[in-house]
């Protein structure tokens, strides 16, 4: 590993990935191969969430349901684009580039130029949590404590710091909770004028 000191890092975060990182390396083979398809494929799993939530808004929803299930993963992509603007902004160095050389149960640690702060994998998780919460409750219910586990993950590997998972989280939570809505309201607009409901006809008279 290079002998980069990563500048910046909280005290409490180095030391709480080096003690996940120690707990981690000290568990079991089917534990290390599990974690490392989690971390992956725990997106996947909140993006088929989204995707079922979206579906109770799409199909028998109004115009606004079908606005928010169309925005929500627009601002999916944009708490995305965020994080990376973030990762280029402070270009924190990986913890396992640290001098001290941990084993990572990743087996390998990200190329040099792949930032650390904030884990892009968080804020998709973060942002697929908050939108499909929006969207469909009991869905919701599930992706959030999904979205936890696969940022922790992320530690657990040991290819972020804590407080890169937190933020990552934080920033994904608060991008979907707050761009969604707003996204939807001028595409509720185009999608009225593109689908106008037809004007309800009135029954004839009744004869006497």
């Amino acid at each position: 590993m290079n002998e980069t000191v990563a500048t910046g890092v909280p005290d409490l975060s180095t030391d709480l990935y080096r003690d996940v990182v120690e707990f981690a390396d000290g568990t079991p083979e089917p534990v290390h191969w599990f974690a490392i398809h989690f971390t992956e494929g725990a997106i996947v799993l909140l993006g088929v969430l989204l995707v079922l939530a979206a579906l109770t808004r799409l199909v028998g929803g109004d115009v606004r349901d079908r606005a928010l299930a169309l925005a929500a993963p627009v601002t999916v992509v944009l708490a995305y684009g965020a994080s990376e603007g973030l990762k280029s902004l402070v270009a924190e160095d990986r913890p396992c580039r640290s001098p001290a050389g941990l084993m990572i149960v990743a087996g390998h640690c990200p190329a040099v130029g792949d930032w650390s702060f904030p884990s892009n994998h968080a804020t998709i998780a973060g942002a697929l949590a908050a939108t499909t919460l929006l969207l469909h409750r009991r869905f919701g219910l599930l992706a959030v404590p999904l979205a936890v586990l696969a940022a922790l993950s992320r530690v657990f590997v040991g290819v972020h710091y804590p407080h890169d998972v937190a933020a990552g989280l934080l920033l994904g939570a608060l991008i979907g909770t707050l761009l969604t809505p707003l996204a939807a309201r001028p595409l509720a607009e185009v999608l009225g004028r593109l689908f106008p409901r037809p004007a309800p006809t009135l029954a004839p008279p009744a004869r006497r």
